[in-house]
């Protein structure tokens, strides 16, 4: 299959607006959403503490509300919680991605080939729109949006292979890894972003033809591509300016 993602961004309108069909988060939904964000996109660094006087400011909100979020992120392993002394980044070694990221891979390998099995032509259709919506993404360079679909594709597939079990442990060790895979794709030594667009044209690929066996071993690869990139990107110097919130 011939790729059509170029390994540069091409200028395309921006997507429209989807008429407001959108349910509105609810405050802690909205601020959690906006803290996750601010975390998984690198503005606190590895190690760090939380600035939690600063975030309130950010956020317009008091310390209740932010502490509270804090918990949730320190459940999904992006933080940890230090007694009675805030909060501070979960700083993970090169050692720690090795081994949560095979562990990713094999957790995604085993769904690619179990949704093959029970995945809907509907979900399927789903899953397209939304590789479409990502790609749009690619093209402006946004990674903001780009890392939001891309999360809900890999989502998706777990939850097509209708298995609670996979799914609890998926999401248990994809709060960890969250951060470092959004970074990953900033790895200079080469196209990281475009190479794992390419990636994402063959698995769409494989899972409309039901391909079990060749999505898992391409799902395996995909993680541990991202996986080396996550390593390349550690050790490189990091003068990227921080997104705003």
């Amino acid at each position: 299959m011939k790729s059509t993602i170029p390994d540069t961004g091409v200028p395309i309108a921006p997507p429209v607006a989807n008429g407001g069909d959108r349910q509105e988060p609810s405050l802690h939904g909205e601020i959690l959403l906006r803290l996750r964000d601010y975390v998984v996109e690198g503005n606190i660094p590895d190690g760090a503490r939380v600035p939690e006087r600063q975030l309130c400011e950010m956020l317009g909100i008091s310390r209740t509300p932010l502490r509270e979020a804090l918990k949730v992120l320190a459940a999904e392993g992006l933080i940890e919680l230090l007694p009675n002394r805030g909060a501070r980044v979960r700083q993970l070694s090169q050692r720690d991605l090795e081994e949560l990221f095979d562990v990713m891979a094999g957790l995604e390998s085993l769904a690619g080939r179990l949704a093959c099995e029970a995945i809907t032509d509907a979900e399927i259709v789903a899953i397209e729109q939304l590789h479409y919506e990502m790609y749009g993404h690619y093209l402006h360079r946004d990674m903001h949006g780009y890392f939001q679909v891309n999360q809900r594709i890999h989502e998706s597939i777990v939850a097509a292979a209708r298995n609670e079990t996979l799914k609890t442990a998926y999401a248990s060790f994809a709060g960890r890894i969250r951060r470092i895979r959004y970074s990953a794709n900033f790895a200079r030594k080469r196209q990281r972003w475009a190479e794992a667009m390419r990636e994402h044209e063959a698995i769409l690929d494989a899972l409309r033809r039901r391909a079990a066996s060749e999505l898992s071993d391409i799902l395996f690869q995909h993680l541990r591509n991202k996986r080396t990139a996550a390593i390349e990107h550690l050790t490189e110097p990091q003068d990227d300016a921080p997104a705003s919130i």
